[in-house]
């Protein structure tokens, strides 16, 4: 309908371009902020992560692992150990949310160099988009997915003088 409606109304051609992403079946999910989006803190970067896939951290039907590290060194500034007891993982025709393990619960389930590598991910994209950014992330077998990239919607902008 929209593309209809640009060629009636002499919008000119319109290219269309359609993704087809195989479906990660992650080990670990993260969504990864380059600004700190509760206090607009410019120099902290945020991580939020689970075990599985990441509708259980995106739709808050857990509560994720979170670092907060300090830019743009990366240090870790602060962390807590989510909860974690449910994930979301692949099933017949979709997704479904399953207990996590206990022994899986109390321990983070991002390693040290996990967290920089989605930091060091987060900084390159900011600073190639020109914006802050609001990443979605997926570790399987240790390999990083990058699964979505957009600007952080939540910044508050009437603290616009952290954010420059």
């Amino acid at each position: 309908r929209v593309l209809a409606y640009r060629r009636e109304r002499g919008g000119g051609s319109v290219g269309v371009g359609v993704l087809v992403q195989a479906l990660v079946a992650a080990d670990a999910a993260a969504v990864v902020f380059s600004v700190n989006p509760t206090s607009n803190a410019a120099d902290e970067l945020v991580i939020n992560a689970n075990w599985g896939l990441g509708e259980s951290v995106v739709g808050g039907l857990a509560t994720p692992d979170t670092w907060i590290l300090r830019r743009p060194a990366l240090s870790t500034l602060r962390f807590r150990l989510g909860d974690k007891a449910q994930m979301t993982v692949r099933a017949d025709g979709g997704t479904r949310e399953v207990p996590v393990l206990r022994t899986l619960r109390a321990r983070p389930c991002l390693s040290d160099a996990q967290v920089h590598e989605l930091g060091a991910l987060a900084l390159r994209l900011e600073d190639a988009m020109g914006w802050p950014v609001d990443l979605e992330c997926a570790y399987e077998g240790g390999r990083l997915y990058l699964l979505q990239c957009r600007p952080i919607t939540a910044l508050q902008r009437g603290s616009t003088d952290r954010l420059s």
